[in-house]
């Protein structure tokens, strides 16, 4: 599948291509119809669900994208993965939705959508812009007043670099 540089499904912008480093942000449905609205449902303030979220998006670290940092808060997730070839940023995006979505519903007893339809994505231009953002998505928990320090949060990369 070829990468297809800048595209648009109609609401937001994406750009995508190989070897690009994007801040990905999806958040739960709920409170508005698009992304620039609040957030919606706080679905991953279960363990459970969060634990989930964190591990859809580990899974194909290495093989599809790799990870550099990620965020899981309670109706939005963050991450930050330098893209590979052959793996366009829709159809992973997409992926991580479409299956955590369908075990959040298994598991909530539930049916219908989970995440907004849009996800917002901004590709790095350099290594200080990546540097600040890495440490914006390990500080939300922080600036959430969830946690003092950002790698006491345990659905983050921060716990890692502690």
């Amino acid at each position: 599948m070829d990468h297809s540089g800048w595209r648009s499904r109609g609401y937001l912008p994406h750009c995508d291509g190989a070897d690009l480093i994007q801040h990905i942000v999806f958040g739960t449905v709920g409170t508005g119809d698009d992304v620039q609205k609040q957030f919606g449902e706080r679905l991953m303030s279960d363990p459970q669900i969060a634990d989930l979220v964190q591990d859809a998006l580990l899974f194909f670290d290495s093989e599809r994208y790799s990870v550099l940092a990620w965020c899981v808060m309670s109706n939005h997730v963050h991450i930050v993965v330098r893209q590979h070839e052959g793996w366009p940023l829709a159809r992973v995006v997409h992926s991580w939705k479409s299956f955590t979505a369908n075990e959040i519903n298994r598991i909530l007893r539930r049916a219908g959508p989970v995440w907004h339809r849009e996800y917002f994505d901004r590709f790095m231009r350099n290594d200080d812009e990546l540097s600040s953002v890495i440490q914006y998505v390990e500080l939300n928990p922080v600036r959430a007043e969830l946690v003092e320090r950002p790698e006491d949060w345990r659905w983050s990369s921060a716990r890692l670099r502690g």
